[in-house]
């Protein structure tokens, strides 16, 4: 199945973000991040449990944070919704890579075991 010239240059956008994002952390959490699984999907509809999702969201982390015991049942990830975020920004491609950014620490901070409201007074929202 090919995707959509628009979802190839959105994954390019976000891993071009990403990856410069990552080796501007902090060395601790740079390691963390470059251990994390990502999939840059177009919307939610793949996941295991996306049937309940609202179908909006750009982006989620799966499975425990850092400070719970690992389970190979449930693996930890970061999954970006590109189409998703495209919307949320209106296409503008700063935007998006901004968004991108946003959305992969937000999710990174779920990881490292914040809460919403942890992750939102860290202006991750």
């Amino acid at each position: 199945m090919n995707q959509a010239p628009e979802f190839e240059t959105h994954c390019r956008w976000a891993g071009e973000e990403i990856s410069a994002l990552i080796e501007a952390l902090p060395e601790e959490i740079r390691e963390i991040a470059r251990g994390i699984a990502l999939s840059l999907e177009e919307a939610p509809g793949s996941g295991a449990y996306d049937e309940e999702l609202a179908g909006d969201e750009l982006g989620l982390f799966e499975g425990p944070p850092l400070d719970e015991e690992p389970n190979p049942a449930d693996p930890r990830r970061i999954r970006l919704f590109l189409a998703n975020i495209a919307d949320w920004v209106e296409g503008d491609e700063q935007d998006f890579r901004d968004e991108v950014a946003t959305t992969f620490l937000h999710e990174l901070g779920h990881l490292l075991g914040w809460d919403e409201d942890e992750v939102g007074a860290r202006g991750l929202e």
